[in-house]
């Protein structure tokens, strides 16, 4: 591992210095991308480094991953070093989760933990990094999966902030992209102070730009707590729905929604939710099911289910945790589009069924270890009809809860390394 605050060599010094031209340029791209609705017109100046919360008292730990999926992970890590904390007389910290996507702060808000806020990562330049270090001053901080920028790393290590990154994850063809700068990455990686990886592949592949003292710790997705839902909302919808089953297609694409098209109806009582993965398919979505002659409700219309609807369209954002609630049984989408697959936890993590397709190539060792537990099932093109009505159904959802219970207990010895590194620990 580099020394703290070590000089950066070639690759990194000639990286800082064309970021240096990036607040010529930020300002007017984020304008335009707020023209487009693809920025916060309230929050947008956060990625310049200006910040729209004040600094808590006490210490406080930035954690940082881009998109969605990867911040509601971290809740698992967040809430196991608060407990550790706390429990040690150390007192919990506070914590700032950054993030780069829109879609992310929709939702991270209604699933924050304790003691924890949201802003968007500031871009990675040196002025709006500055900007960003002065007022929040973190004393630890964390990056997660793929997302790691060398200006951001490099302007903590200058101020003696510890620097660590949690459920790496590098495919092959990033490591063979990565790879051409190796110098650069070397510079970045070896600045890190722990590198937690998902998997033994991922390992290698950090190793080989340039990380080192890695350990393997599995996916955080396992072990992040359930989604929220509005409990007075849960509980009114479910005396509309009383006597109906429902199911849940979530985070589907086309393929996924081929295939659920497929197999309705499937009974006179079952109500189906589908929640597209972006929802803005939302209305060719309903083209489909309008042509198919299947009677639809729409979340984002206000539109509430009959007796006699078919398929309640769940096109609104930040609501799995009550689709998932209100099911009995998911199928997880992007199996059937060469998408790889999206998180099975957050449905196990609620006792739900999984049902999946053949591509799981973004969570192999996740899928693998629910199907070998009996905890979810791998469906081939046509096969979705049969699975809904398989009995295994109910025993299915207790062995994924239990998984997702275990994971969730298996954060300690990654919350305790990480507390241990944080400037004033002990």
């Amino acid at each position: 591992m580099a020394e703290a605050g070590e000089k950066p060599g070639l690759a990194l010094g000639a990286y800082l210095v064309a970021s240096r031209a990036l607040p010529f340029m930020a300002p007017a791209l984020l304008r335009r991308r707020l023209a487009r609705g693809k920025e916060d017109p309230a929050r947008w100046r956060e990625k310049l480094g200006e910040p729209t919360s004040p600094r808590p008292e006490g210490r406080l730990i930035w954690l940082h991953a881009v998109g969605l999926g990867e911040v509601l992970a971290l809740r698992g890590l967040i809430v196991e070093m608060a407990r550790q904390a706390g429990a040690t007389g150390m007192g919990a910290p506070e914590f700032l989760i950054t993030s780069t996507a829109r879609s992310s702060a929709q939702v991270i808000g209604a699933n924050l933990p304790p003691r924890t806020r949201h802003q968007f990562r500031p871009l990675d330049a040196p002025a709006y990094l500055a900007r960003f270090l002065d007022h929040w001053r973190p004393d630890l901080s964390i990056w997660a999966e793929q997302e790691i920028w060398p200006g951001a790393v490099l302007a903590a290590d200058r101020r003696g902030i510890p620097v660590a990154m949690v459920n790496a994850r590098i495919t092959a063809e990033s490591h063979a992209r990565r790879r051409r700068l190796r110098g650069l990455y070397a510079d970045v990686l070896g600045r890190l102070a722990l590198t937690a990886a998902q998997d033994q592949a991922s390992a290698a592949r950090l190793t080989d730009l340039g990380a080192r003292g890695l350990r393997v710790t599995g996916s955080l997705k396992s072990a992040a707590p359930p989604l929220a839902a509005d409990p007075a909302e849960l509980a009114r919808i479910q005396a509309q729905l009383a006597g109906r089953r429902v199911w849940v297609a979530a985070s589907t694409h086309s393929g996924d929604e081929a295939e659920v098209l497929a197999a309705l109806p499937i009974g006179d009582d079952a109500l189906t939710l589908i929640a597209p993965r972006d929802v803005t398919r939302a209305d060719a979505l309903a083209d489909a099911l309008c042509a198919r002659g299947l009677s639809f409700a729409r979340r984002s219309a206000g539109e509430v289910p009959d007796a006699k609807t078919q398929v309640w369209l769940a096109d609104s954002y930040g609501e799995l945790g009550l689709w998932y609630r209100l099911a009995e049984v998911a199928l997880i989408g992007g199996g059937f589009d060469r998408i790889g697959g999206h998180n099975p936890w957050e449905a196990a993590a609620l006792g739900l069924p999984i049902l999946h397709g053949p591509d799981t190539a973004n969570f192999l060792a996740d899928y693998k270890a629910l199907d070998e537990a009996g905890a979810a099932m791998p469906l081939a093109t046509g096969g979705l009809a049969a699975a809904l009505a398989s009995p295994d159904l109910a025993t299915m959802g207790a062995r994924a809860k239990a998984l997702s219970d275990r994971a969730q207990g298996s954060l300690a010895p990654l919350a305790r390394d990480l507390l241990a590194l944080m400037r004033g620990a002990g």
